[in-house]
């Protein structure tokens, strides 16, 4: 599983509406300074996993759905963020608003997001206060009521929250166009919110149908971080979700699998309102759920090695050296159930065209496995990527999301504290193996973004 990188966020959060990461860096096993994690299942199929960590007396308390806008049914794309939204309405037991208004009075956070692979909601309250945010939360796992009045404000809303995010920004269209050509059959290609077109045919019958297919315990993991044991979470969480009857068998995902690339592509997206031209590249590789043994941690640290800050690979090269670009860099989304992309991006320096500046990028990548992949390199990524790994063990919100979005996409709690040992065990001849594997021209989509003549 990837650390949490600083790169395109496959989630969208509700109802702040901003982007999320929400894959973090594992770390190791409890008897080597991670967190003695606990998990067991109720009697109606919920997954629960308790990350204890009692440096505060507060927990953080979520819910994570394995479904996300890739099971999304074809021509309803946008209806598992927009059933998101929805969530914060009301139910049978407690009225619009009332659940949000709990949290805010008890002084406490709460959100939700939804990505390609999972939808998540989660508090962060005092630890006095985890059995009312189960009992609303296991409430609206059954409970929820929709009609008209509710449904069509929250569909202008999400419109909105698409013009405001897409529409008018001429780098999320680019990012847009680029993930639909890099994915021609499989719906990562898709974006989360959905298409504008489609969002506006969302209704009440579409809401509900996906709420009662996705929204059942079998179909959840329960993850608490925090100030609380085992067995205190077992009790509170029987008294609460362990009511919520089940409804068979876990839904199945149904996605088709991407073809195997023949050809290049290239697009552009040309815009007055673009202040600085990027070149973006993408490439279709294999993800942690479905690469041969060892791939996804060759291809984290190759992304690493190549573009992770100032002291990798095309940094230097283009930025340090060349002069041809101000900004160079690479990142892995690995965390996902499906074939995934792997990215580089330069941003060109002042007088430098897009075509010169691919041109050296080009030359750079083709080097790479010669002369990128010193022992000194791979080390120092090394380190960098574990070294977060700690790092995420101080946030008590990571630990949870972490263990969350590890088991929404089918990884176990075993391989999420193996990831460090895996990722030091990488050897060089196996990042030059994915990177001539999978760095290839009839993988990639390659997209500039241009600044447009303003209309006379």
């Amino acid at each position: 599983m990837p650390p949490n990188r600083m790169r395109p966020a496959p989630g969208l959060v509700c109802p702040i509406s901003a982007t999320l990461r929400t894959d973090a860096a594992p770390f190791g096993r409890a008897e080597a300074g991670g967190p003695d994690v606990a998990s067991f299942v109720l009697d109606n199929g919920l997954d629960v996993v308790v990350v204890p960590d009692h440096r505060a007396p507060v927990v953080t308390h979520m819910v994570w759905y394995r479904n996300g806008s890739a099971d999304d049914p074809l021509g309803q794309s946008g209806i598992a963020h927009f059933l998101e939204h929805l969530m914060f309405k009301g139910t049978e037991t407690h009225p619009v608003g009332a659940f949000s208004k709990a949290v805010s009075s008890l002084g406490g956070q709460e959100n939700a997001f939804t990505s390609f692979d999972y939808t998540a909601y989660f508090q962060r309250v005092a630890r006095e206060n985890l059995k009312t945010m189960m009992s609303f939360e296991a409430d609206r796992m059954t409970g929820l009521i929709l009609d008209d009045a509710v449904v069509a404000p929250e569909r202008d809303v999400v419109l909105e929250e698409r013009r405001m995010r897409v529409e008018t920004d001429p780098a999320a269209q680019l990012s847009e166009a680029m993930a639909a050509s890099l994915f021609v059959h499989h719906p990562y290609g898709i974006p989360i919110i959905g298409w504008m077109h489609e969002i506006e045919e969302l209704n009440r019958t579409h809401a509900l149908d996906y709420y009662r297919r996705f929204y059942t315990p079998e179909n959840a993991i329960l993850v608490v971080a925090g100030d609380v044991t085992a067995d205190e979470v077992r009790r509170l969480a029987d008294d609460t979700y362990g009511v919520v009857a089940p409804r068979g068998a876990r839904p199945q995902r149904v996605r088709p699998r991407e073809p195997e690339p023949r050809a290049a592509r290239r697009l552009s997206v040309a815009d007055p309102k673009v202040e600085q031209p990027t070149l973006q590249r993408l490439y279709l590789t294999p993800s942690c759920m479905t690469a041969r043994d060892g791939e996804s941690h060759a291809l984290e640290l190759l992304a690493e090695v190549l573009g992770g800050g100032p002291t990798s690979y095309l940094y230097r090269s283009l930025v340090l050296e060349q002069g041809v670009a101000v900004n160079a860099g690479a990142w892995y989304m690995g965390s996902a159930i499906d074939d995934t992309r792997f990215s580089v991006y330069a941003v060109p320096a002042e007088g430098v065209s897009l075509e010169k500046l691919e041109e050296a990028l080009d030359r750079a990548l083709a080097r790479a496995p010669s002369e990128a992949l010193s022992a000194t390199a791979i080390e120092r990524a090394k380190t960098r990527l574990v070294a977060e790994t700690v790092y995420s063990s101080d946030s008590q919100s990571s630990l949870a999301r972490i263990f969350g979005s590890a088991l929404a996409i089918g990884e176990s709690i075993e391989e999420v504290r193996r990831w460090p040992s895996e990722i030091e065990a990488v050897q060089a001849s196996r990042l030059a193996a994915v990177a001539e594997r999978y760095l290839v021209p009839a993988r990639s989509v390659t997209g500039y973004l241009t600044k447009a003549p303003a209309a006379a």
